[in-house]
């Protein structure tokens, strides 16, 4: 069977697979205890491949057992539309010692799908800015994790062709016009090709924080002394020491040097899911 990579198993990918063929949806809709994947995560099973996972191991094997001989008999199968509790202990060779509640259901065609409205659990909104090396580096490194990416470039035709479905690209000139637009809740990565372009976002988004503070996060790329200098003009625009303070710069975790992309694609990409744990233990980056 064919595995789809973590990046393309999102609604899009679903439906454009029920165009083709049906499918069979598990869905986890309920958990008690510890669980290896929360409630909302997906999995669908086509003849040939699957898309998304329920959280691996023998849970997600007899799921796709279930879910095959859904897939086989069609829609008349009594476990369509039914759900499934599973605990997961010893029975399943899982320690992980909670429960899940999975539903079954048979898909014909996209509307289907739609009608259950099938998204991806707890992926936060992330703007990036800059299609550059480290720009391009960071998405791959985003692109398995719980973000909904957002890729903004003043220059046209500056994005690499082939992107999955679930990376949104804008090309925007100026690019700080597109600050406003951003979901609310966005954690916003700043790494244009010039600085005279990061200068202007983010003072976008310095005017953003002030109108409706509704950024989670603003993150700069470069050193001490770029922010030394872009704090000082930001001053004189009239922007706070409080206000600066929101700002990021360097960006990425305290300890992990180096310049190649992919180090520092990694090291923000950890700054993000760190950010994420602590925002939504109390302070949710969704308004």
């Amino acid at each position: 069977m064919e595995a789809i990579p973590a990046a393309t198993a999102d609604q899009s990918a679903l439906l454009q697979g029920l165009a083709r063929e049906p499918a069979v949806l598990v869905t986890i809709v309920k958990t008690q205890g510890s669980t290896p994947r929360e409630v909302g995560a997906w999995l669908a099973l086509f003849a040939d491949r699957q898309l998304g996972s329920i959280g691996g191991g023998q849970l997600e094997f007899q799921a796709l057992a279930f879910a095959r001989e859904l897939l086989q008999a069609g829609a008349s199968h009594p476990l369509n539309g039914q759900t499934r509790r599973q605990a997961l202990g010893p029975s399943l060779g899982q320690c992980c010692g909670g429960a899940v509640e999975l539903r079954f259901d048979s898909l014909s065609d996209s509307d289907a799908a739609r009608a259950l409205a099938v998204t991806e659990p707890g992926c936060d909104p992330v703007a990036i800015f800059g299609a550059g090396h480290v720009g391009q580096a960071l998405v791959r490194a985003l692109l398995p994790l719980p973000f909904a990416l957002r890729w903004i470039d003043s220059r046209d035709g500056v994005f690499p062709p082939g992107l999955p479905a679930g990376v949104r690209i804008e090309q925007s000139d100026p690019v700080q016009r597109a600050v406003p637009e951003l979901a609310p809740g966005s954690l916003v990565l700043l790494m244009s090709y010039s600085h005279a372009e990061d200068f202007e976002l983010v003072a976008a988004c310095l005017r953003r924080l002030r109108e409706s503070g509704d950024l989670s996060f603003v993150g700069l790329i470069g050193s001490q002394s770029k922010w030394a200098s872009f704090r000082q003009r930001l001053l004189a625009r009239g922007f706070g020491p409080e206000e600066l303070a929101r700002v990021r710069c360097p960006i990425g975790l305290p300890g992990i040097a180096g310049k190649q992309p992919a180090v520092i694609a990694a090291s923000v990409a950890a700054q993000l899911l760190q950010l994420r744990q602590v925002f939504t233990k109390g302070h949710p980056l969704k308004s």
